[in-house]
């Protein structure tokens, strides 16, 4: 990680699993939304990825804690990208990653960061329909530059709260007649109308979202209401959603060895299980790439991730990560 009180970085030697980048570039791409172009030490080319993919930057927290914060790669993918393009909403209620790479970041300094992942990847379709909502434009416009590279029809919604909140509007409107761009999720006021954009589904067509989770979750709802093909909706967050009203406590039962454990009801079940010693794969940690899936034995799952397919919550499997219960026990399948 970056000494960040440094004019020059002296980061330690980065983990081999890590990659040592250096700000190439800092600009303010909106209010209070910063824009960061990442290169290699010595100019080499960067890690390939496909649009959709986010890298995890090391970042330190105010109280001198390391941890790691999820960013989509906005640039247009390449086979050899010399750069990353990220955007950074400043966070002041946050838990501290955005305000490190908001205020204590320079031009040269040093940053680890990981190799690009990838939950949110295009699929193959006929016609893609893309929707961003603030700075979840970042994985939108590289899907959008990846699509018109490839001659494949698209459609692309972006919406913000204001002008001064849009970032990269510019590169948005490049695209002309393909890209919309509208201010506020009201329609009767001019704003994203998802209603709209939803009510016929057609085949062959595939939805992507990313932005704030009330808009992930309408366009959710609207597909399931006008019956678009499981499978088709695709969205990508990097917060874990909050507690909801009337939840609660839920006692947790590992089929394997029986251990019991109490999960709080502002504790996410993964979380706790791990605490407890239980050992589960796990990647997002806020339900985007299903790697944390269970299979639930007893108990009712309430499902809150974006990730699984009607028929695989059906079947009663769960992502532990941001789902709850239904009922006060869960018998899982670990």
């Amino acid at each position: 990680m970056a000494d960040t009180n440094a004019s020059t970085a002296t980061a330690s030697e980065a983990p081999p699993e890590l990659l040592r980048v250096r700000i190439a570039k800092l600009r303010m791409e909106a209010e209070d939304i910063r824009g960061l172009e990442l290169t290699t030490e010595n100019g080499a080319p960067l890690p390939a990825f496909k649009a959709g993919a986010h890298v995890d930057i090391g970042v330190i927290l105010p109280g001198k804690e390391r941890a790691m914060r999820s960013y989509s790669i906005a640039s247009p993918p390449s086979e050899q990208p010399f750069t990353y393009h990220l955007v950074i909403q400043y966070e002041e209620h946050g838990t501290g990653g955005s305000i490190f790479l908001h205020e204590r970041l320079k031009q040269g300094y040093i940053l680890e960061i990981t190799q690009p992942k990838n939950f949110f990847d295009l699929k193959e379709a006929e016609h893609s329909i893309l929707i961003a909502g603030g700075v979840g434009i970042a994985p939108i416009l590289a899907m959008a530059y990846e699509l018109a590279e490839g001659q494949k029809l698209f459609e692309l919604h972006y919406t913000a709260h204001s002008p001064q909140r849009m970032a990269m509007k510019t590169q948005v409107a490049a695209f002309g007649s393909a890209a919309k761009i509208t201010l506020g999720r009201d329609p009767k006021n001019g704003g994203i109308d998802l209603r709209a954009i939803l009510s016929q589904p057609k085949p062959g067509t595939h939805v992507y979202v990313c932005g704030p989770h009330g808009m992930i979750d309408e366009v959710h709802a609207l597909a399931h209401q006008f019956g678009w093909l499981d499978g088709t909706v695709h969205s990508e967050v990097f917060k874990k959603p909050g507690p909801r009203p009337g939840d609660g406590p839920v006692e947790v039962v590992i089929k394997s060895t029986g251990q019991i454990i109490q999960v709080p009801a502002k504790a996410s079940i993964l979380d706790t299980i791990l605490a407890a010693g239980v050992k589960q794969d796990y990647d997002c940690r806020v339900g985007t790439c299903g790697t944390c899936s269970v299979q639930v034995l007893e108990g009712i799952p309430d499902h809150r991730d974006n990730v699984l397919l009607e028929s695989e919550r059906a079947s009663n499997r769960m992502c532990t990560c941001v789902s709850r219960s239904k009922t006060a026990r869960l018998v899982l399948d670990l």
